[in-house]
């Protein structure tokens, strides 16, 4: 069942809060994805707060992003 992404929240800490279509809010930790290519390009804070949701699931500039399968089976509830 794919799960689209309807919002996300970036926190200091590397982190996304994501609220899915189905109501339910998780937290997905990018810190591990982020010394990987090509996440690499958003290692810092001024580029990785400039996610947002498209498409069902979350972008960054320069055509970045994640599987929302990945960032719902990957996550934790909040």
């Amino acid at each position: 069942m794919l799960l689209d992404v309807v919002n996300v929240k970036t926190t200091p800490d590397f982190q996304l809060d994501l609220s899915f279509q189905n109501g339910e809010h998780r937290r997905f930790d990018m810190k591990p994805l982020l010394a990987m290519r090509p996440w690499s390009r958003i290692a810092s804070e001024q580029l990785f707060h400039r996610a947002s949701v498209a498409y069902g699931t979350v972008i960054w500039p320069g055509e970045l992003d994640i599987a929302p399968e990945t960032l719902y089976d990957d996550s934790v509830p909040l």
